[in-house]
């Protein structure tokens, strides 16, 4: 599969360092399964987690990684997030694993950000945070099994399962980011597959993507086991509601929900029966665009990227710069591109 780059099917935000302030980081926050630390859950507070400690420490994947550059527009990775859930969600094994022993279906937003404490650890963390954190989430799944509604066992440590949800998250994120921020070229889809091995094999992952050839093979082999649910249509419904972010006008919410959908592999979609109501329209195109793109601009010191690149010894809006300049600075450090 090649990733498609063509189309698929005053009074609300103040000034201009308003949209900068408040769309990409009020939206993301809103629609990631896989996010960033930095946000909090009300009920159950995360633990901060300081990324520029300690001096010097590598991260799993390197900053001059194709990862580094996706994980750290938000925009991306709501939209890729919330596909990469769709498609798992097909499988009914993960969304009764899912649906019946998380807080998902109570706390979506307070879950999403959980997941995400361990996926951005995973990618700019220290080694040694990154693979605790992991092992964490590997005892956890250790202890989720159970019949789904149909009567197939499942449990969530079984490999196929894990092979399938780190194969939609790779896709998902690749995919938002090169349709709605940047193309990315084939050179350098290969290698995001190819660095992310590390991460995967912690994870307990066994047949790691190499391409998206790889992803559609595994999408093959698993869709005879793909079936619609209203637990999706509930899904995407939390996400188009806006409840988790209320300040950012609605309409957005459902343009990045219908995004999200509009990424999803065509076979995936019919399965799903996510039908013309989640078109994404030219004026949704638009404004996901806009909003990807400023987030792809913003620089936040107290973000994850930014922070672990001044623990590498590199400027915090490293990842801001063009990339002739990112590749003076890794020379400049001996830090491999």
């Amino acid at each position: 599969m090649r990733i498609n780059t063509g189309w698929n099917g005053g009074s609300t935000i103040a000034s201009t360092r308003r949209v900068h302030q408040v769309l990409p980081f009020g939206i993301a926050s809103a629609f990631l399964p896989c996010f960033t630390p930095l946000m909090t859950n009300p009920t159950k507070p995360l633990a901060p987690f300081d990324y520029s400690q300690p001096p010097g420490a590598s991260a799993l994947l390197g900053p001059g990684s194709v990862a580094w550059r996706v994980y750290k527009n938000r925009i991306a990775l709501a939209i890729g997030g919330v596909s990469a859930v769709l498609m798992e969600f097909a499988d009914p094994r993960i969304r009764s694993g899912v649906w019946d022993h998380s807080t998902y279906r109570l706390d979506p937003i307070g879950r999403s950000e959980r997941t995400g404490y361990a996926a951005m650890i995973g990618v700019y963390g220290p080694q040694d945070a990154a693979r605790r954190v992991i092992a964490g989430v590997g005892r956890m799944h250790a202890r989720v099994g159970g019949k789904t509604p149909g009567g197939i066992a499942y449990q969530a440590t079984d490999p196929e399962l894990l092979d399938w949800v780190s194969a939609t998250a790779g896709y998902g994120f690749l995919t938002a980011y090169h349709r709605f921020v940047s193309p990315v070229s084939s050179a350098d889809q290969a290698r995001f597959f190819r660095e992310g091995e590390a991460v995967a094999a912690l994870y307990g992952v066994q047949n790691k993507l190499s391409c998206l050839a790889d992803f559609d093979a595994m999408m093959e082999r698993l869709a005879p086991g793909f079936e619609p649910h209203p637990i999706n249509l509930e899904f995407l419904e939390i996400i188009q509601s806006g409840k988790a972010a209320p300040t950012v006008p609605r309409f957005l919410h459902r343009a990045l929900a219908r995004a999200a959908v509009s990424i999803l592999p065509p076979l995936i979609r019919k399965r799903l029966e996510l039908g013309r109501e989640f078109d994404l329209s030219l004026t949704d195109r638009i404004a996901v665009k806009l909003v990807a793109r400023m987030a792809e601009r913003k620089h936040d010191p107290a973000s994850p990227p930014a922070q672990a690149s001044v623990r590498l010894g590199l400027p915090s809006n490293f990842l801001y710069r063009g990339a002739a300049d990112r590749a003076r600075l890794l020379e400049s450090l001996g830090l491999a591109a």
